[in-house]
């Protein structure tokens, strides 16, 4: 997008005419059941038992999940069923991320499977310019024991030593990819007790490639307490050693299991005193990558408005084009259009994370999404009252 044409739209995040535009009457009511559904959080903590039960006795559930939740929140169970999906945030100036969501596979075989479909994701974005990133999440190629055993500084086998190159062979195989084919990769972040090895893991794949360009992204979830001074960390490092650093903000999403097992095993918690510690340090994070982004990447990964409207005011403030190349927005397919569509509709860019996959294996990431999606303090509230505006808007102005 050229710097004439970045102010098509005055920011609202209160627009839902453009946050809702590419959705049917159809869409948005089943849109706001469903969200009602999510609200429930008994529906949230017995729904995975009972689907696992449907499932393994072969009940014709696959269907209604298909029909409900799954078109909801993912593209398709392959990446070609995604066409769509893409072509209709294309249609809205907003790009996608193919999020191979499969979890809870924990063998050399799966591990080696996801690899290979997520390299499929990097060779299609490298054709479609309406893909923005690739992105994967480190237990996906490789046992989270192994991860937590390396972090916590135990000596390995032989043989886990041989497991353990083979995961850096999987990062470096995607990397390069990636890093060939000029397409960028975000790595996701994971429980505090493995996140150091994936952080070192992830330095040496940005110190590797990206020498040209921010192409390798680590993630910051700055619900922890250590993550800003982290993130600066990883830029003074980066800025010694002559690599871009490549950095992807978000919150967190793992605050409950945190601070339980803290608790559990006599250990401070790594997460922030309260939710404006946190905003401060996302605040904080956004000026520090801001101040030094001719070195830097940044991913706001969020679906706070306050931080969202913040980063668009800070880049109009510095002069910043709104299309400027290491300046990314992004939210989950499915949630806050208000912030995806409205901000694409001013010029900033703007991704949707789209998971996908076969229904049945990706059932415990979309699981994980909808109790995530409860904890959020106002998140469901605030999704039903946005369709609920449009719904009324629509019927007044016809």
């Amino acid at each position: 997008m050229s710097q004439k044409t970045q102010h098509l739209c005055e920011l609202s995040f209160e627009n839902t005419a453009i946050a809702f535009r590419g959705k049917s009457d159809g869409d948005i009511k089943k849109a706001y059941w469903l969200f009602k559904l999510l609200s429930s959080n008994f529906l949230t903590r017995i729904g995975r038992p009972i689907t696992d039960f449907a499932f393994n006795v072969g009940l014709p559930i696959k269907g209604l999940i298909r029909a409900t939740i799954f078109n909801h929140f993912c593209g398709g169970e392959t990446i070609k069923g995604c066409f769509p999906a893409i072509e209709r945030l294309a249609d809205q100036r907003v790009g996608t991320i193919l999020d191979y969501s499969v979890e809870g596979e924990d063998t050399e075989e799966a591990f080696d499977g996801t690899c290979n479909e997520i390299l499929r994701t990097v060779a299609y974005a490298k054709t479609n310019p309406n893909i923005s990133f690739s992105v994967f999440k480190p237990t996906g190629l490789g046992r989270f024991d192994l991860f937590e055993k390396i972090n916590a500084n135990v000596p390995l086998s032989t043989n886990e030593k041989l497991e353990y190159g083979r995961v850096r062979q999987r990062f470096e195989r995607i990397c390069q990819a990636c890093h060939d084919s000029g397409v960028k990769v975000l790595i996701d972040a994971e429980h505090s007790w493995i996140q150091d090895v994936i952080d070192d893991l992830t330095r040496e794949m940005m110190q590797q490639f990206n020498r040209e360009a921010p192409i390798v992204y680590n993630t910051y979830q700055l619900y922890r307490h250590d993550k800003l001074a982290s993130l600066k960390a990883d830029f003074y490092l980066a800025e010694t050693d002559g690599f871009f650093l490549g950095a992807k903000l978000v919150r967190g999403a793992y605050m409950e299991i945190e601070r339980e097992r803290a608790q559990e095993k006599g250990y401070p918690s790594p997460i922030q005193p309260n939710k404006e510690a946190t905003d401060r340090d996302y605040d904080l994070a956004i000026r520090f990558c801001l101040d030094h982004i001719d070195r830097i990447g940044l991913m706001a990964g969020t679906h706070n408005e306050a931080n969202s409207k913040m980063l668009a005011d800070e880049m109009n403030d510095r002069q910043l084009p709104h299309d400027h190349p290491h300046i990314h927005f992004a939210q989950l397919l499915g949630m806050s259009d208000n912030l995806s569509f409205n901000l694409a509709a001013a010029g900033y860019q703007v991704a949707k994370y789209m998971p996908y996959g076969p229904v049945k294996a990706v059932m415990p990431y979309l699981f994980r999404r909808a109790q995530e999606n409860t904890s959020v303090a106002g998140q469901t509230g605030r999704e039903l009252s946005l369709i609920a505006k449009e719904k009324k808007r629509r019927k007044t102005t016809r």
